[in-house]
């Protein structure tokens, strides 16, 4: 079966560290560790297969141990991977600290991610998608490559600009069909953008803002589809026809990490099971982060389909 979903992007290997809370400057504490796989766009990836979509993740990993696990994972998920191996460079880690109350702190370093090119990409694949879903945390020229070409073809493309980062083209933007920002990256984006006439614009600016505000700034960004996800609030979802806000779902929260990784996955896999309709599956989404912040990790923490459809249901 051709892939329904194709997210193109990141593999890293998650080193998490839990405490009580995060050490102040020159502090050592103690914590617990573990490790698995991660990295957005191999979370992303995850939380669409196991939500019911057929799905392909394409990244980058080096020659190392970290690479055979993340193999080993794709296998052992049914869930199918193509890895452009490149051997001059580590694969992707991650430094993850998580607090007791669920929150984290994150260094990421890109290795072998940085590197993944055009060519690594069979665009075949991309052409036959129905969606095809990308980051920042692997090379941006590939990055672009994959939107303009899926989007010349009249696939779903889908940017979500995490982390966003002082190289970020906007021109990028053009070829996009539905962009997915947090908080920070909306308040990025907004200050980045000629169009939204803003350049001082806040995190703490955008809380106080109504939807409609919020909703006029999103029209200005270029993508007809805007999706700023607002944490423990839920969602807006902004169209040329106007927004919807969607609740986030009341769930005891362990560990934050990844819930946005688990909205893109799952809204990916909703435009798939909902043919097209952008509000049914940004609610998917939501309820798809929901579940995945209720267990500790990251991509083992992505929620599988009769899971969602129980947790819906009730």
């Amino acid at each position: 079966m051709n892939p329904q979903v194709v997210i193109v992007g990141s593999f890293v290997q998650d080193l998490v560290w839990r405490c009580a809370a995060f050490p102040k400057p020159g502090e050592t504490i103690l914590g617990a560790f573990s490790t698995g796989p991660g990295g957005k766009g191999s979370n992303q990836a995850v939380a669409a297969g196991r939500a019911g979509a057929a799905t392909l993740f394409i990244g980058a990993v080096g020659r190392d141990a970290f690479a055979a696990e993340a193999r080993a994972f794709y296998a052992a998920e049914g869930i199918a991977a193509q890895f452009a191996e490149k051997p001059k460079h580590a694969t992707g880690t991650a430094g993850i600290l998580v607090n007791a109350a669920g929150q984290n702190e994150i260094i990421v370093a890109l290795g072998a991610n940085a590197h993944l090119a055009k060519t690594d990409i069979d665009t075949s694949l991309l052409v036959g998608a129905k969606v095809v879903v990308t980051q920042l945390e692997s090379n941006l020229t590939t990055t672009a490559f994959v939107l303009k070409t899926a989007r010349a073809a009249g696939v779903t493309t889908l940017l979500n600009p995490a982390p966003m980062r002082t190289d970020f083209d906007p021109a990028i933007l053009k070829h996009v069909d539905v962009l997915i920002p947090n908080e920070t990256e909306f308040t990025a984006l907004v200050n980045l953008l000629p169009s939204t006439g803003r350049t001082d614009f806040t995190e703490s600016a955008l809380s106080l803002l109504p939807n409609d505000a919020i909703h006029a700034l999103c029209r200005a960004f270029g993508p007809p589809v805007v999706i700023v996800t607002l944490g423990r609030k839920g969602c807006l979802v902004s169209q040329s026809s106007g927004h919807t806000f969607i609740p986030a779902h009341k769930v005891k929260a362990i560990d934050t990490t990844g819930a946005g990784d688990a909205f893109v996955g799952g809204f990916s896999a909703g435009l798939v099971k909902f043919t097209g309709d952008i509000v049914a599956a940004a609610r998917f989404g939501v309820a798809v982060a929901a579940l995945s912040v209720t267990k500790p990790g990251t991509a083992g923490a992505m929620p599988a389909q009769r899971e969602i459809e129980k947790f819906l249901k009730a």
